[in-house]
This record gives structure tokens, C-alpha cells and sequence, in this order.
């Protein structure tokens, strides 16, 4: 598998910077779950498709000098960014590059693992949960982060090119492999491998134009509506109409636009 296909938005500067805005508004969001799963210093906590390491360096301030956080991803560009991380910063951070499938981990050897976005993109997940959940040391959480429903996302007013672009990336979605919301069997999955579900919460994002909520979708836009064209489920100038309503659609002081409904689970072994 070539770098540009272990992403599906692809690991370039731009799509640093994109992963950039979107750390920045759900980090509140994340940091929330750590604490309600009571992550602290000195754990052991794994970072499950940590990306550049957005997460992986909070969690290792976390943890501190007497934890760790392993941050696994199959894209090796994400994890040298992240090697580049740790040697800048000196946290415990451990870089792993492999996908889930492959990922080795010792039996009750961690006491935490976080996840946002991972579990959407594989097509088995509870294969992946059932490692992980051997990994944990009694007592141990998840800290999930997914999709519970997309077809939220939606704008007001709509915009009919806009809103066929959002439509065909959802399509797109379901036509794959993969559970776009895979967030909504997440505490079935968990309680199948007698896991207590602790902790659960929709996390709703409704984005005017101007807010870092409004920029997280727009960036997605530029990135994957001219993906979907060589996926053949729009044309050129569909995302050029697209792009265009955006536009007149920022122009407008009362648009909303409601951003995919995320949930989060949090789980104890």
C-alpha cells in the first residue's frame, strides 16, 4: 500500500494542517473522556491511529515521565512527524508503525487506550477492541471517539450542490467496507467482550461561518470532495459547485451547519 492510500485523506503538509483544526476543536472533547476515565501520571496508555501525535503528546504530558504513551499508526510519515515530536519535546512517547491488524501487545500491559476516528476506517472492528481489551490491566479504560451518525451533517439553509457533495461522500462511506457510524455499536461491542460501559455521551458541533467549528468541515471539504471525483461519485464540477456554495453560504450571518454526530464510550475492563 503506496503513503497516499494508508490515509484516506493522505499524510501531506496540507492534510497536517487539516488534522491541526480538527485537533483544536475536539481537544476539549478528548480531554474530557481522559478525565472521566481517570488516565494520570505514570500509565501506560496507547494512542490507537494516533495520526501526527496531536493526542499522543497531551496524553504523554499526562502520563509524565513515569507513563508512557505508545502512539500507533500505519502511515510512516505520521509517525516520523511523531519521532520528530518526541525527540523535540522529550516526552514518553513510543511510536509504533503498524497497522491494527499487525499491532503486537503484551497481555495486561496497559492501563488506557484512546481512539478518535480509528474504528470507522477498518472493517473489523471488534477484532481490533478484542486485542486491545487483552492488552488492559483490570481496571483499564477505552476512550472511544467515533461517528454515531452522519447523515447529521447537514446545512441550514441548504445549498443543493453543497448538499449533494456531502450526500455522495456518505454514500461513498457506505459503499466501503467500513461502518461510517460505527460509534453507535460501540457499547455492543465493548459489553460482547464483558466490558462495563462506564461513561457514554453524544457530542454534537453546530458550526457558524468565522468559528474553528466552521473550518474543521470546510477544510474536509477541499480534501475529500475532489478525492470522491476519481472514486467516480462526482465530477468536477460538481465540487466546483460545491465549493461555491460554501462560499455564498459563509456570506450569510445565519448560517448553521451541523457537524457529524460524534458519541463517546468509555469502557471498563
Amino acid at each position: 500500500m503506496s503513503e497516499q492510500n494508508t490515509y484516506i485523506l493522505g499524510t501531506d503538509q496540507e492534510e497536517l494542517t487539516r488534522l491541526k483544526i480538527q485537533h483544536m476543536v475536539w481537544s476539549s472533547e478528548a480531554k474530557r473522556g481522559w478525565d472521566l476515565a481517570g488516565f494520570k501520571i505514570g500509565q501506560t496508555i496507547l494512542d490507537l491511529g494516533c495520526g501526527p501525535g496531536y493526542c499522543t503528546t497531551e496524553l504523554a504530558e499526562i502520563v509524565g515521565k513515569t507513563g508512557k504513551v505508545i502512539g500507533v499508526d500505519r502511515s510512516e510519515a505520521f509517525i516520523k512527524y511523531l519521532h520528530h515530536i518526541r525527540e523535540s519535546t522529550q516526552l514518553s512517547i513510543e511510536p509504533c508503525l503498524a497497522d491494527f491488524d499487525t499491532l503486537s501487545l503484551d497481555t495486561e500491559s496497559l492501563d488506557g487506550m484512546y481512539c478518535r476516528w480509528a474504528l470507522a476506517w477498518v472493517p473489523n472492528p471488534k477484532e481490533i477492541l478484542k486485542k486491545i481489551k487483552d492488552a488492559l490491566r483490570p481496571g483499564g479504560q477505552m476512550v472511544i471517539h467515533e461517528y454515531y451518525n452522519f447523515s447529521t451533517h447537514q446545512t441550514k439553509p441548504e445549498r443543493p450542490a453543497l448538499k449533494k457533495a456531502i450526500g455522495a461522500a456518505l454514500k461513498s462511506f457506505n459503499e466501503s467496507d467500513c461502518e461510517i457510524n460505527v460509534g453507535s455499536y460501540i457499547p455492543q461491542y465493548v459489553e460482547a467482550l464483558n466490558m462495563k460501559v462506564t461513561h457514554i455521551r453524544l457530542m454534537p458541533k453546530l458550526a457558524r461561518p468565522g468559528s474553528m467549528e466552521w473550518e474543521w468541515p470546510k477544510t474536509w471539504y477541499h480534501s475529500y470532495f475532489p478525492r470522491l471525483v476519481t472514486m467516480g461519485y462526482l465530477n468536477t464540477q460538481d465540487v466546483k459547485n460545491a465549493i461555491r456554495d460554501l462560499g455564498s453560504l459563509e456570506k450569510l450571518s445565519y448560517t448553521t451547519l451541523s457537524c457529524p454526530m460524534m458519541v463517546e464510550v468509555i469502557a471498563e475492563k
